[in-house]
Parts: structure tokens; C-alpha cells; sequence
């Protein structure tokens, strides 16, 4: 009898309407005390919000759309390269793998971003970079606020990337700052209105308190149309007037269904075209030809 309703009881729950059609991988947790790796030698830092620290391939599990879960599906540009580390959150060197934020951008669920299609973009590319780093640390629905100097996301990007650096020491260089921000601050016209002297202020804090005058930042100007003040922040990102602060053009890039978030193709160019970005600013081998819509200074 008590075979026959532990039976009834799994056929019930494999029939029910709340269990998603297909089996997904559960989210990776990240290790507490991840294998260290060597150390990089050409560093970048990853900032923003969420389309920064990637949603690509989040799916809802649930009816309620309140339940998410990454589907697991790693393009062959986002794969893991001996040659490509991430930081991880106890400031330590590992091979970089997929969802790279997962122990940065807590109690979200995290998936595909640019960060890992742009580090094999530039590595097949340019070999003299040697070994890549990257340093995740965007935080998903962060305004511009948020990350002023002071707060807790502006230190903890400083103590990242001094850690990523060791100190200065090591032959450990920041190439670029990447970052992709600005949708939460499309959403009240008062952020619209003065994000574009935050984020100069933004960029110069960071560039002075890392006694890097000239750091190269590549940011990414907003896809999504969500917020009813989209444009105003669009307007400020493209009209940026800053040395070396270069703008890549995400508008056009396919959205997903909640018509915020890049797909995973579309963050996967998104990489690509941060890394055409990237290598026609410096010297080297002549970068292929790119769709990539970029604007600098």
C-alpha cells in the first residue's frame, strides 16, 4: 500500500502544471575556496548592472515569472580558456567559466554576459596580451548613485582591482574599464536628468583613485527601451565628451522577453564588439571587420 502511494505521489508531481517542460542544470554555486590560478597579465574590469553581469539565457520556471533559472547553454565563444581568469570574490585567480558573476552579483540568477565572448575575442586575436583577467563586478538594477565614490560598489570595485593588480606589483596591468549601466536610471526623469555629470564624475573618480589618468573605458550605451527616459540616457552616454572613453552602441541587439535583458547571441556580440572597440585603440595586429557601432574620444 505504501509502494503504490509513494507511485501516485511522483506521478503526480511529474504531471503537475508547475514543473518546467524541460530539465534544467541547476545554477553553479560558486566554490567557497576556489582553486587558485597563476596570475594574469592583462587586466579588465567588468562594472555596471545586470546586462553587464549577464542574463543571457534566465529563463522563469514558474507561472508567476517569479522564479529563475540559467538554462546552462555556454556558446563555444564564451567557453573557458586556460588563458582566461576571473577574480573571484575571495580576491583569488581561477579559470574563468560561466556565469562569471555568480559570486559577485548575489542572490540574482546570473547567466551569459560579455565578459568571457569579449576575453576570447581579444586573446584570438592578440596575442601579446599574454594571459587575460577579468574582474567581475557589476551589481544588477543599480542606478548611477549607487556607484558614486564612497559607496559600497565604488569600494569594492577599488579593492577588486587593486587586488587584481596586487598592489601595482607583478607586471600586472589594467587594460580597460568595460562598463554597461544606465537602465535603472532611465526609469525617473530626475536620474535621466543628471546622469550624464554622474557618470563623467564616475569615470574620473575611478581613473584618479587608481592613478590611471588615461585608463581606457569602453561603456556600453543602453539596448532596452523599458524605462520611459531611455533616450535622455542614451543622449548622455553618446555625448559623453571625456579622453578616451569610447561608446559602444548596444541598440539593435536582440532583447528577451521581459525586453531588458540581451539574449545570449546578443551578449556574445556584445563581446565582440567591445573587443573590436578595444583593439582599434590600441597598437597591434589590425582588428577584423566589425558591425560594432563606436564612438570616441
Amino acid at each position: 500500500m505504501l509502494s503504490f502511494f509513494l507511485l501516485f505521489l511522483t506521478a503526480t508531481a511529474t504531471n503537475s502544471p508547475f514543473v518546467h517542460p524541460q530539465a534544467l542544470p541547476p545554477s553553479p554555486s560558486p566554490s567557497p575556496n576556489p582553486s587558485p590560478s597563476p596570475s594574469p597579465k592583462s587586466i579588465f574590469l567588468l562594472a555596471g548592472q545586470s546586462n553587464m553581469a549577464g542574463r543571457g539565457g534566465v529563463v522563469n520556471i514558474s507561472p508567476t515569472g517569479w522564479v529563475e533559472k540559467w538554462d546552462g547553454v555556454v556558446p563555444p565563444e564564451c567557453g573557458p580558456n586556460p588563458s582566461i581568469l576571473r577574480l573571484a570574490a575571495n580576491l583569488t585567480w581561477v579559470e574563468a567559466r560561466e556565469p562569471i558573476h555568480a559570486d559577485i552579483d548575489l542572490n540574482k540568477t546570473n547567466g551569459i554576459g560579455p565578459g568571457m565572448a569579449f576575453a576570447n575575442a581579444v586573446l584570438g586575436r592578440d596575442r601579446s596580451l599574454g594571459s587575460v583577467g577579468l574582474v567581475p563586478c557589476a551589481d544588477g538594477g543599480t542606478k548611477i548613485s549607487e556607484w558614486e565614490r564612497g559607496t559600497v560598489l565604488y569600494d569594492r570595485l577599488m579593492r577588486r582591482a587593486r587586488a587584481g593588480t596586487g598592489g601595482g606589483g607583478g607586471g600586472r596591468t589594467i587594460r580597460a574599464l568595460l562598463w554597461y549601466q544606465g537602465e535603472s536610471d532611465a526609469m525617473a526623469e530626475s536620474d535621466a536628468a543628471l546622469y550624464k555629470g554622474r557618470l563623467e564624475k564616475f569615470f574620473s573618480d575611478v581613473r584618479a583613485d587608481l592613478q590611471s589618468p588615461e585608463l581606457p573605458i569602453f561603456q556600453v550605451a543602453i539596448a532596452s527601451g523599458l524605462g520611459p527616459f531611455t533616450e535622455t540616457v542614451r543622449e548622455a552616454q553618446l555625448g559623453l565628451d571625456l579622453p578616451n572613453v569610447r561608446t559602444v552602441d548596444a541598440k539593435g541587439l536582440p532583447l528577451g522577453r521581459d525586453h531588458v535583458h540581451l539574449t545570449t547571441p546578443a551578449q556574445v556580440r556584445l563581446g565582440q564588439m567591445l573587443a573590436d572597440a578595444f583593439l582599434q585603440s590600441v597598437p597591434g595586429p589590425a582588428p577584423l571587420a566589425s558591425k560594432a557601432s563606436t564612438r570616441g574620444n
